[in-house]
C-alpha cells in the first residue's frame, strides 16, 4: 500500500491500472509563466531515470516544440523537441489530412506557421480552404475582417485551442479563444477545436507517444481542459494543484468543468512518489 496522501481532495484513490506513460501538461503544472514549479526538475529526471514514457502536451499555438524545449532546459527540466505536442502540431496535422496541400487563411504566430507550412499547406490571404487560428498578440481588427470574409465565404474553421486567458508576465491576457469568439460572433461559424479538452490534440500525443490509452495518465492543473481532456479520450487523470486549481476553489471548478480527477496531488513532490510507487 503507498503511504497516505497528505490532503483529502475527492477522487483520491490507489491506481487501478498500469501508469505506463504520461501526458503532462506545462503552464500551471511543469511552470508558471517564466518560473519553474518546485519540484518539476526532480519529477522529469526521475521519470527518465525510471524509463516512463511522457509527451509534454500544451495547448499554445505560438512557440515551435524546439523553442519550449529550450524553455524547459533553461528551468533546469531535461526536454527535446519530440518530447513536446503542441496545438499548432495537431492543427497542422489536421487541416493537412482533411485538406492536402490546401490553402490557408492563418490568424496566429511563428509557431503556428511553422507547422503548417511544414505539413505542405499553403499560407494565403484569400480564397482559403480554410482558417486555421490560434493566439495572434498583434491581432487587428483587419486581419477579424479578413478572417470573417474567408469564413462567409465557405472556408472551413480550424481553432487551436479555446482558451479564453493566458497566465503571462503581469497577469492574465486574452487567449485563443478569446480570438475565437470575435470570429465566431461574427461570422456564425463554428470551429473544430483541437486543443484540450477535446480530444484532437490528445488523439496527436497519444499517437506520437505509442502506449495505449488505457495505460497512459494525464495529469494537469486545469480540470476544464487537462483533467475533461484525458477523460474525453479513456486515460486517467491526476490533478495536481500548482497551477489553476487548489483545495479551496476545486469544488467550484468541478462543477462548472463536470469533471472530477481520478487522483490529485498537492505536489509535484507528491505526483512523482504516486508515479513511481504505483
Amino acid at each position: 500500500m503507498m503511504e497516505k496522501l497528505q490532503h483529502d481532495l475527492p477522487g483520491l484513490r490507489e491506481p487501478d491500472r498500469r501508469i505506463s506513460g504520461l501526458l503532462l501538461d506545462l503552464d500551471g503544472t511543469i511552470y508558471r509563466g517564466d518560473e519553474v514549479i518546485e519540484g518539476a526538475p526532480e519529477l522529469m529526471k526521475a521519470l527518465r531515470e525510471a524509463g516512463v514514457p511522457y509527451k509534454y502536451v500544451t495547448n499554445n499555438s505560438s512557440a515551435s516544440p524546439a523553442a519550449v524545449a529550450q524553455r524547459l532546459r533553461a528551468m533546469g527540466i531535461p526536454a527535446s523537441a519530440d518530447e513536446v505536442c503542441t496545438s499548432a502540431q495537431a492543427a497542422a496535422a489536421y487541416a493537412a489530412e482533411h485538406y492536402p496541400g490546401g490553402k490557408i487563411f492563418m490568424v496566429g504566430e511563428e509557431g503556428l506557421a511553422e507547422e503548417l507550412e511544414g505539413a505542405g499547406l499553403q499560407l494565403v490571404e484569400e480564397a482559403a480552404d480554410a482558417v486555421v487560428q490560434g493566439i495572434n498578440r498583434r491581432f487587428t481588427y483587419e486581419q477579424a475582417a479578413a478572417a470573417v470574409r474567408e469564413l462567409l465565404s465557405g472556408a472551413a474553421y480550424i481553432m487551436t485551442n479555446p482558451d479564453l486567458l493566458l497566465p503571462s508576465k503581469g497577469g492574465l491576457f486574452p487567449g485563443a479563444g478569446s480570438i475565437g469568439a470575435m470570429l465566431q460572433a461574427a461570422s456564425g461559424v463554428q470551429p473544430v477545436l483541437i486543443g484540450k479538452p477535446s480530444p484532437v490534440l490528445m488523439d496527436y500525443a497519444l499517437g506520437r507517444l505509442g502506449v495505449t490509452r488505457e495505460e497512459v495518465w494525464v495529469v494537469g492543473d486545469n480540470l476544464a481542459t487537462d483533467i475533461a481532456s484525458g477523460d474525453n479520450s479513456g486515460c486517467r487523470t491526476i490533478l495536481v494543484l500548482t497551477g489553476l486549481t487548489d483545495a479551496a476553489n476545486y469544488e467550484r471548478y468541478a462543477t462548472v468543468a463536470n469533471v472530477s480527477p481520478y487522483a490529485s496531488c498537492v505536489s509535484l513532490d507528491e505526483l512523482r512518489r504516486y508515479i513511481l510507487r504505483a
